[in-house]
């Protein structure tokens, strides 16, 4: 078989996939379903969940691009930095699926920077929330602080998906 079945039934081919492809509720379930840091956390959170905090702490401007900036993940699943950094075959692979994500939803060719520090800052705050910061130092999170606008509540990924799915709605009216 050389597709993935989406829930919607699509039928996703990583090699010739098309922006027809792609469905914002495919999305929103798959990356509900699918847990930050590969899983190695007391207790599930979601992508879906990380993606709407992320879109909060940007300018109103970028809060879409903030909400779809791991959309790719719904089809190429989230793995982990130094893993991906190991696979150029899946990083082409991503790319391609972001870029088909951003061509769908209008979206800027590559990541604006506030978009890219609003990440960190969840990292950031993920690590400080999450029960995950042994106190070694992250390199890529030197500078950055966790937010002090929130504190994260992980969701079981029903509530992940409604909320992603009205913050979808709401910042497309």
């Amino acid at each position: 078989m050389d597709y993935i079945q989406t829930l919607s039934g699509k039928k996703f081919r990583y090699l010739s996939a098309t922006v027809d492809d792609i469905e914002t509720e495919d999305i929103a379930m798959a990356l509900s379903h699918i847990c930050r840091f590969s899983g190695h956390l007391p207790e599930f959170y979601s992508v879906a969940q990380h993606s709407v905090l992320c879109s909060q702490l940007v300018p109103a401007e970028f809060a879409f691009e903030a909400l779809m900036h791991d959309a790719s993940e719904a089809y190429c699943q989230d793995i982990p930095a130094p893993l991906k950094a190991l696979l150029p075959d899946y990083r082409r692979i991503e790319d391609f699926v972001d870029g088909l994500i951003r061509t769908k939803y209008g979206l800027p060719v590559t990541h604006s920077p506030v978009v890219k520090h609003a990440d960190l800052i969840m990292l950031a705050t993920e690590r400080r929330d999450l029960g995950i910061d042994n106190g070694e130092p992250w390199s890529m999170l030197e500078g950055i602080p966790g937010s002090d606008l929130l504190h994260i509540v992980p969701l079981r990924p029903g509530l992940a998906y409604d909320l992603f799915m009205a913050r979808y709605v709401e910042l497309r009216k």
